[in-house]
């Protein structure tokens, strides 16, 4: 008896750790998807960004982003393009090393939704790819996936002895 019950034990590690090395597979697989997407966002002129942030306005899906974007993003779209390459680079960095890791799957929920409202009813999109995309950074969220294989993991025996707020900030983001 005592025998199956530390095999089943023996096996509930194995599983786990399977588990953890799905989650971080799962996890720097989405952050090299952002960071391949940065790679087509060209400073000075953001030309192919330019072109999909126009698409909001030519092919709207919600009316009043299609009016944000008209009239605060386009005539100000270097800041907004810097932005973008700044929050997207960010996104797949820290996803990647595993820091903040519900902090930036929230963001990334945010900036697939802006992606999505931006050029889902474009031509050739397939609307579906930005649901799997929110979908995506909704179960790196919930598996707090940085805890897997990442610094949060690492890093979050030490923010819990410590008493800064920063560290109880930093516990709260992983």
């Amino acid at each position: 008896m005592a025998t199956a019950v530390g095999a089943q034990r023996a096996g509930d590690a194995e599983t786990g750790r399977g588990s953890h090395l799905l989650f971080a597979f799962f996890r720097v697989a989405v952050a090299l998807l952002w960071i391949e997407n940065v790679g087509w966002k060209r400073p000075p002129d953001f030309g192919a960004l330019r072109r999909f942030t126009g698409d909001a306005v030519e092919y709207p899906v919600f009316a009043p982003f299609s009016w944000v974007v008209e009239h605060v993003v386009l005539p100000n779209f270097t800041f907004f393009a810097w932005m973008t390459l700044l929050v997207e680079a960010s996104i797949g960095a820290f996803l990647l090393i595993g820091l903040a890791t519900r902090f930036w799957a929230v963001v990334g929920i945010g900036q697939s939704m802006a992606i999505m409202l931006s050029v889902m009813n474009a031509p050739n999109e397939w609307e579906w790819s930005y649901y799997l995309m929110i979908l995506a950074h909704v179960a790196l969220f919930a598996t707090a996936a940085g805890r897997s294989y990442g610094l949060d993991g690492v890093l979050r025996p030490v923010w819990r002895r410590s008493e800064s707020r920063l560290s109880h900030l930093a516990l709260r983001l992983s």
